[in-house]
């Protein structure tokens, strides 16, 4: 697989990556710990080099497994983690609610992610999200720390505004930001990438298939009592309905070309920009091969004018979160 740079400070990646929250209970129940270490193993056979956890994820579960299933890998790969939740908060609520990026829950954070992932040092330590209490300088500041001091190599963030982004980025480099970006949430197109161009700094969409809602596999009977989907207003009733209808439209157009919808998806993100880098989530391995195969597809002008056509941004129906989710992003 080709390979992409995130900033320049010189991470360089995979283009398509793999999203692991998926890989302890979020959607509903996860796959085994075993199935999960085939997906990883897989994923490094089929080219993936850049692998995303946090701590939060899996109430701290995901960080181990990640660990375990690229210790045999561990030179070849680049592995993301992220601080920044209120943990025991989230842990109390069952979902991320509070933040905390005081410095010394910072270094309290690195040093038992670490520990989990079985590591030497984080490739990428993204701030998960942004904390208002806490001056973005400091927060910059505490990561540049942990990099000279050897335990981190790159500094991300992730959910930040622009302006956000431009203030860290003037303390300590900023390689990479995720966020939040697909055909049906296109939101950093307005002020933030623009701003990541002007900075250099490369940016990580997650949840490239709106969420699995892209691949056209997710409907009203597939989502159970456990998914953190249910929380989403687009997942719920006649938004649910009327989005369903997008997806539709973008599963013929990617019948016609010979591809699947969310190999289209993909491609569409990959064709955005060269310091564009998805991470798609998966627990399966088909679908693993599925998403990994879309770096190989070339789009011309008219083809990428048709899938923004299928998948009109104005015409999704419900915000990507809820109120509580809202309220800690593009800060």
């Amino acid at each position: 697989m080709d390979k992409r740079k995130l900033g320049t400070q010189g991470l360089e990646v995979s283009a398509i990556g793999l999203g692991c929250m998926g890989l302890t209970a979020v959607y509903g129940p996860g796959p085994s710990e075993a199935e999960a270490i085939e997906v990883l193993a897989k994923a490094v056979d089929l080219g993936v080099t850049f692998f995303d956890t946090a701590e939060i994820y899996g109430r701290l579960t995901n960080e181990v497994i990640v660990g375990k299933g690229l210790k045999p890998f561990r030179g070849k790969v680049a592995i993301a983690t992220k601080f920044g939740f209120d943990l025991a908060d989230a842990m109390a609520a069952g979902r991320p609610r509070g933040v905390n990026s005081r410095p010394e829950n910072i270094r309290a954070v690195a040093d038992a992610s670490l520990q989990r992932l079985g590591i030497d040092v984080i490739d990428l330590f993204y701030q998960h999200r942004v904390d208002p209490s806490v001056p973005i300088e400091d927060v910059a500041g505490t990561v540049g720390e942990l990099v000279k001091a050897g335990k981190v190599r790159y500094f991300g963030m992730s959910e930040a505004g622009a302006d956000t982004v431009r203030r860290a980025h003037a303390v300590f480099p900023v390689s990479a930001l995720q966020s939040e970006y697909s055909l049906w949430t296109r939101d950093p197109e307005g002020e933030v990438l623009p701003t990541l161009r002007e900075l250099g700094v490369g940016f990580v969409p997650y949840s490239p298939l709106g969420r699995g809602f892209l691949t056209g596999a997710v409907n009203a009977s597939t989502l159970g009592d456990g998914d953190f989907r249910r929380f989403m207003p687009r997942f719920q009733g006649d938004a649910l309905a009327k989005n369903l209808g997008l997806v539709e439209t973008l599963t013929q157009l990617a019948r016609q070309k010979g591809h699947t919808p969310a190999q289209l998806a993909l491609a569409w993100l990959l064709h955005q920009g060269p310091d564009i880098v998805p991470i798609p989530g998966t627990t399966k391995v088909s679908r693993l091969q599925e998403n990994v195969g879309a770096a190989a597809i070339r789009l011309s002008a008219d083809d990428l004018a048709a899938i923004e056509a299928a998948v009109p941004e104005t015409a999704v129906e419900g915000q990507r979160y809820d109120q509580t989710g809202l309220a800690m992003v593009n800060l």
